[in-house]
């Protein structure tokens, strides 16, 4: 990734001035940011549809893998998750260092990560942990890799299973290794993310962040790996600028009312997004799965929700965003006409499903629930086929859209709705011109 351009210090200053004067006076001091999220899911059954794609568990390993964050900072701190252990999980090193290439790290970059001042941890069932912090001057858009050595038997049961990143197992403890060495037993790459959850980094001036709850459309499960190409990876190149983080806090298969391939998002949202330093705005693009899993294989017997519950369940997301002074910025549900042929899933697409849909999003457009509405349905369909993704915006797969569709995408939203200064924002907003 190359360096911002020579702008964005000027625009970084003018944006820390502009949000001086509009947020409480507490964020014109320094302070932590999430720059980078993957949201915990459990590690599912072996019968499941879809591969793990990591080993039961791991002993005497390294687990390695790289991370865009959105925003720089002099110093940063991870965030591990056992969100979905039965045991104590056991780190026995971790280090952080600026990326280079396949996996390699730039010399000298590497800094161990301690752990109220340990350089080994515990982390308990079900709980996350946080590093303490550590020096490590990182660039907005700039790229860090998270080292982790696990040297008793340790069982991957928390991850996030579609990282569009390439990571890698490799044997014994290389979290100091500028060059893994991949020929050991076991090793292996992945792009799935075992137990690392956040990264946060320090600002001058308290950064505000804009998080994404979602499903794989957000989680970017066509977008090209190893190239930061979803759409709020896209996002975070817009804001960056402006000195405002992005955090992404999608999950394939994941659902608004009920647990999935990951647990709902009315469950998951205080951990996701609320509980987030620096969280002040939040979009929302789910949907899709609560209208369409039911029918499949995942839940051949099961009935879809009532659209009340569907409105039901926003006005709850909504409800508990505001309680936090989260701004909230509804999205509608895209096109899914002829979603996932030739797959286990070819019934997910159905003329009363796509009917739902839009009733769902007609109530999200013209509902006044959310404080401000960004129409992914109008950017995404075929014009002269509504129901259907417009092809150049289409991965091949009717249901998710590709690189192209994701910048689509994140040129829509309008960056004003996300942190308006004075005044209201307006409810709905039409695709970026410029």
């Amino acid at each position: 990734m190359s360096s911002p351009h020579p702008c964005v210090a000027a625009s970084l200053l003018a944006s820390a001035l502009l949000l001086a004067a509009t947020a409480p006076a507490a964020s014109a001091q320094a302070g932590w940011v999430a720059s980078w999220t993957a949201s915990p899911q459990p590690v599912w059954d072996p019968a499941f549809l879809f591969p793990t794609n990591v080993p039961p568990q791991l002993q005497d390993q390294t687990v390695r893998q790289v991370a865009r964050l959105s925003m720089g900072g002099a110093r940063l701190r991870i965030v591990l998750s056992n969100a979905y252990g039965d045991r104590p999980l056991y780190v026995g090193r971790a280090t952080v260092a600026v990326s280079a290439a396949d996996g390699a790290v730039v010399p000298g970059s590497v800094r161990e990560l301690r752990f109220d001042g340990e350089p080994d941890a515990r982390i308990a069932a079900g709980a996350p942990l946080r590093s303490d912090a550590v020096a490590l001057p990182v660039q907005a858009l700039g790229r860090v890799t998270v080292s982790l050595y696990l040297p008793a038997p340790s069982p991957i049961t928390t991850f996030h299973w579609d990282g569009r990143q390439t990571g890698w197992i490799v044997a014994g403890d290389q979290t100091d290794a500028a060059v893994l060495d991949r020929n050991g037993a076991g090793s292996m790459s992945t792009t799935a993310r075992p137990w690392l959850a956040a990264i946060e980094v320090e600002t001058a001036d308290a950064a505000p962040a804009v998080a994404v709850i979602g499903d794989s459309i957000t989680d970017g499960a066509t977008a090209s790996l190893d190239r930061d190409t979803r759409w709020p990876d896209l996002l975070a190149e817009r804001l960056a600028p402006r000195g405002v983080a992005v955090i992404n806090a999608g999950i394939s298969g994941g659902r608004l009312l009920s647990d999935g391939m990951g647990s709902s998002a009315l469950s998951r949202l205080p951990r996701d997004v609320l509980d987030q330093p620096g969280v002040r705005s939040m979009i929302v693009l789910i949907g899709i799965n609560d209208i369409a899993w039911p029918g499949t294989a995942f839940e051949p017997g099961r009935p879809r929700p009532a659209l009340d519950a569907l409105r039901a369940g926003y006005q709850q997301l909504v409800a508990q965003a505001h309680r936090q002074g989260v701004r909230v910025v509804g999205m509608t549900v895209a096109p899914f006409h002829g979603a996932l042929p030739g797959t286990p899933l070819e019934t997910y697409y159905q003329p009363d499903k796509d009917a739902l849909r839009q009733q769902l999003n007609d109530w999200i457009r013209h509902g006044g629930v959310f404080d401000a509405v960004i129409d992914a349905d109008a950017v995404l369909r075929d014009p002269a086929h509504p129901g259907r993704l417009l092809a150049r915006y289409d991965s091949g797969d009717h249901l998710h859209p590709g690189d192209d569709g994701n910048r689509a995408l994140a040129d829509a939203v309008d960056l004003d709705l996300l942190l308006p200064r004075a005044v209201p924002a307006p409810l709905s907003s039409s695709p970026r011109k410029d």
